[in-house]
């Protein structure tokens, strides 16, 4: 199997200069005194389509023959990599047929349309990015076009390292020898491209890969000697959110990763907030990965220089509202419940002077009243200032009723209820 080295990542950086940004490679402070390291953000969500996919997706394409660029591309993508090739595609004027999951976020779709323009046609199909790929791959037999790979081919995974070379240069630059780099993983590409260039010209620089909580794909490669699909995802990390990593990636992964974490997708929303908050970063949830990371890895980085690879920043406004819902969750500061409450006149009051804490607050009530019976079902949403009130609030309830629900210990009723 072609192992991509350092020289293959040279290559395509010297064909890909002049048609990618130089995305900076910026100092945090912020977290910097937060974790006591040095704290560097390689910029990837400033790059032209808001993410390092077109580094790959640009490269791929960009060296094809003239006959395989007229007879056009197809690609499946949960939104990134879309937007690379889209993009790549109108600027070499060639066609694009782009596959993309049914639950990919409109922003994703609306940016894919506005860098293709005629260049592209956009299939809507399936609710994860396996389902697209499959059609996708169907699509391109039919058709006689070229498959664009996301991750597991060497031109993509060479262009994405192209990050790397960047971002160890402008490092030297500036003083500061890397101890690690975090890096998100999805299928693979960018971690196979970002470690083959660092690994290559900066051996004791640890190169970390990154997972969602909810799609560890490549922990699950290695836990099997090889890539395997895992039997569910969840797709909230959308970018990082596949079944099935690739043999090319886990190859590469397998010979130059120092090590794999993996994160709750609640730190992911938490992460996100802090970033806009604290950084003015508006980061997508893959583009998070790695700064999240810094929390389950603080006692081992102390002292040390970590660069994390911001890698998307194409995150739908319309979502804001879950991650602070996910955030607050994982905080640990809000909950809900399903509490049964007596059908009389006054209950309510009760509840909230003798349940609730002096900082606690309603954020949900949805009640309706059963006639001919002496109770009714309540399902409760209570935020608290301290998530160390918890466990006053959970015998207050339990004191007002027995049988009451705690949802966060049924997913099931959850995901019906809330």
């Amino acid at each position: 199997m072609e192992i991509v080295k350092d020289s293959d990542v040279r290559t395509a950086y010297q064909l890909l200069k002049n048609a990618v940004t130089h995305t900076p490679l910026q100092y945090d402070r912020y977290l910097s005194e937060k974790y006591q390291a040095n704290i560097l953000f390689k910029r990837e969500d400033l790059q032209k389509v808001r993410s390092f996919k077109l580094r790959g997706a640009y490269y791929a394409i960009k060296k094809l023959s003239s006959d395989q660029l007229k007879k056009g591309v197809v690609c499946a993508s949960a939104g990134n990599h879309a937007q690379g090739v889209a993009y790549t595609c109108h600027e070499l004027n060639t066609q694009a047929a782009i596959f993309m999951p049914s639950t990919t976020p409109n922003q994703k779709v609306s940016q894919v349309q506005f860098f293709g323009g005629d260049n592209v046609e956009i299939f809507l199909i399936g609710d994860t990015f396996d389902a697209s790929a499959t059609a996708a791959r169907k699509y391109c037999e039919e058709n006689n076009m070229t498959f664009i790979d996301p991750f597991n081919d060497p031109n993509i995974i060479a262009g994405q390292g192209t990050l790397a070379l960047e971002m160890m240069t402008d490092a030297e630059r500036e003083g500061f020898k890397p101890d690690y780099v975090l890096a998100a993983i999805g299928g693979g590409g960018l971690i196979s491209g970002v470690s083959s260039y660092v690994k290559n010209t900066s051996p004791t620089t640890k190169v970390i890969g990154v997972e969602p909580a909810g799609a560890p794909s490549m922990q699950a490669a290695f836990d099997n000697d090889g890539p395997v699909e895992l039997a569910e995802i969840d797709k909230f990390v959308d970018g990082a959110a596949v079944k099935k990593v690739g043999e090319i990636t886990y190859t590469h992964t397998n010979k130059y990763v120092d090590g794999l974490v993996t994160v709750e997708e609640g730190l992911v929303c938490s992460t996100i907030l802090e970033m806009y908050g604290k950084q003015a970063i508006i980061a997508e949830p893959a583009g998070a990965l790695s700064v999240a990371a810094l929390e389950p890895l603080k006692d081992e980085i102390k002292g040390k220089t970590v660069i994390c690879i911001i890698s998307g920043g194409n995150n739908d406004i319309n979502r804001m509202a879950e991650i602070e819902e996910r955030s607050l969750m994982y905080e640990g500061l809000k909950h809900y419940f399903v509490v049964s409450f007596p059908q009389r006149p006054g209950a309510l009051k009760e509840f909230v002077t003798e349940v609730l804490g002096p900082d606690d607050d309603i954020t949900r009530f949805e009640y309706t009243k059963k006639i001919n019976r002496g109770a009714g079902p309540v399902i409760l949403g209570i935020l608290l200032k301290r998530k160390e009130d918890l466990p006053a609030l959970l015998k207050n309830i339990e004191q007002f009723d027995p049988n009451y629900i705690d949802l966060s210990e049924n997913q099931t009723l959850y995901g019906l209820l809330v």
